[in-house]
């Protein structure tokens, strides 16, 4: 029987969940980092991504609803995590419709649900599903762990390509800007949230399988873009995987 770890060795367990699984290893993200997508394709993965993360505020608000009164901590983070989302300053999705509109879309063709690709439909949907479904404190290891946390290392290799070699000016990528901050922010406070409450076996082991699951489903999301909108014109021969 497998048995309860202390929090050193459930943050490590934790960290190995993704470890292997980061969507910066999917070819999309690998074209991306090296200067290789066009400005269209920027456009498609925009008009994706909006679907993506726009109903963060609305997953949070259903683990929020279901967060024990007694975990006044954890609650206090997904309100302010929400809020930060929405009406903290600048929404997120006002910013990321801008770079949307840099790269040559429109904000309409952002928020119409028919330009999503139905990997990105399972993925919303997976999110909407753990929010509503899982025991609270196992939605934040998923929710926020397996995805949010991911976000800095990923917007760390993107976005200084997106100044040198695409030529997009600072008020155009303050959406990465924002995220690279802010998600590591949120990606620590919610490893803190699940090391302090899941106190069980059943409970971390849980955490672990949704935090690997989380991870597995941003990286498929990501490598379907490619295949979805990229393959056609950037063959994984022109690439560098190995990167």
């Amino acid at each position: 029987m497998t048995a309860l770890m202390n929090q050193d060795e459930f943050r490590t367990a934790l960290e190995n969940a993704i470890k292997g699984k980061s969507a910066n290893t999917s070819p999309f993200s690998v074209a991306w980092a090296s200067g290789k997508l066009s400005r269209e394709h920027l456009c498609r993965w925009a008009e994706n991504h909006y679907h993506y993360v726009g109903p963060f505020a609305d997953y949070l608000g259903y683990v929020y609803g279901r967060m024990p009164a007694q975990y006044q901590e954890a609650k206090d983070f997904l309100l302010a995590n929400m809020y930060e989302e929405e009406i903290g300053g600048d929404r997120h999705t006002d910013l990321l419709i801008r770079f949307a509109e840099s790269c040559g879309t429109t904000r309409e063709r952002v928020k119409d649900e028919n330009n999503m690709s139905a990997t990105t439909r399972a993925l919303q949907a997976w999110c909407y599903c753990v929010a509503m479904r899982e025991d609270p404190i196992v939605a934040v290891a998923g929710l926020v762990v397996g995805l949010e946390s991911q976000v800095p290392s990923i917007y760390r290799r993107q976005t200084p390509t997106l100044r040198e070699k695409y030529g997009f000016t600072d008020e155009e990528v303050e959406f990465f800007d924002l995220h690279i901050v802010s998600d590591e922010i949120h990606g620590e406070r919610g490893y803190q949230i699940v090391l302090e409450h899941a106190t069980t076996v059943e409970l971390q082991q849980k955490c672990l399988k949704i935090c690997e699951i989380g991870a597995e489903m941003r990286l498929l999301y990501t490598t379907a873009l490619y295949n979805d909108y990229v393959a056609r014109d950037l063959s994984l021969a022109d690439l560098d995987m190995a990167a």
